[in-house]
This record gives structure tokens, C-alpha cells and sequence, in this order.
């Protein structure tokens, strides 16, 4: 494929994303920006470890995530970016996120979801993948502060 091709993909991809992400900006402001990073291994049963950033308050607190996933196979890296909702204190940031809305992956692995956990935070994701993965069951992961 022509690099302007993959360009005008990319773009086209970015575009979709913003129109299909869910409408969280709607309702709250972003509090904070996130960063993951993840390496996602399965058979039948997928295990994601990997670690990540938030800034909040002008300040970045360091935190690690696991997670597991159903009918997941094969292996792939994720690299993902994006902003925090609904946050009083960096203390409601970790927790166990599941899928709030519906996820999103176009070719050539970006991709997009809406996580909440228990206390009510929402992140808000854009991700690329690496590697080759197919994931049929729920989506979610645990976020542990360093």
C-alpha cells in the first residue's frame, strides 16, 4: 500500500473513532490523561499484563493493570491514550474497569473503547494493536497504583 494511502486510512480511521466514541465529554469534563501500555497473550483464556500513567492535577501517579478475557487468542501489544472522567481524587482512579460502551477496532489495529470501574471513573481510550488477536468475550482490566 502507498504511504499516501495508509495516510488518508489513518485519517479516515481517526475520524470514525471520534464520531462512534461514545459521548462521555458530554456529560463530564476530563479530569486527567491516561496512558497504557499492554501485552496481551491467550489461548482460549487471554491474560493482559502491562503498566501506564495518569495525570491528574498536574501531577503523573504510576499504576500497573492485569486483566483476563474469554476466547482470546493469540498475542499482541497495545498501546493506548486517553482522558479521565468523573474523578475526585486520585484515590477513585484504580479499580476493576469493565466495558462501558460499546469498543471499536478498525483495520490495522486502532481502535477505541469506554472503561468504568466501581467507583464510577470513566476512561475514555484510543489504542493501537500490534501483533495478531482475536477476542470474543467481555473486555475489562484491574488497575493497581505503584
Amino acid at each position: 500500500m502507498r504511504p499516501s494511502r495508509i495516510l488518508l486510512s489513518l485519517a479516515l480511521a481517526a475520524a470514525v473513532l471520534l464520531a462512534l466514541t461514545p459521548a462521555v465529554a458530554q456529560r463530564y469534563d476530563p479530569l486527567g490523561r491516561v496512558t497504557v501500555e499492554l501485552t496481551d497473550v491467550g489461548i482460549g483464556i487471554g491474560f493482559s499484563t502491562g503498566w501506564g500513567s495518569v495525570r491528574f492535577h498536574g501531577k503523573n501517579h504510576y499504576f500497573t493493570v492485569q486483566g483476563l478475557s474469554v476466547g482470546d487468542v493469540g498475542i499482541s501489544k497495545v498501546s493506548a491514550v486517553g482522558h479521565v472522567y468523573n474523578m475526585r481524587d486520585i484515590r477513585d482512579f484504580p479499580g476493576t474497569y469493565v466495558a462501558a460502551g460499546a469498543g471499536l477496532t478498525l483495520a490495522g489495529g486502532i481502535g477505541g473503547i469506554t472503561m468504568r470501574n466501581q467507583r464510577g471513573v470513566i476512561i475514555n481510550l484510543q489504542s493501537v494493536q500490534a501483533g495478531i488477536s482475536l477476542n470474543l468475550g467481555p473486555q475489562g482490566f484491574t488497575i493497581n497504583m505503584k
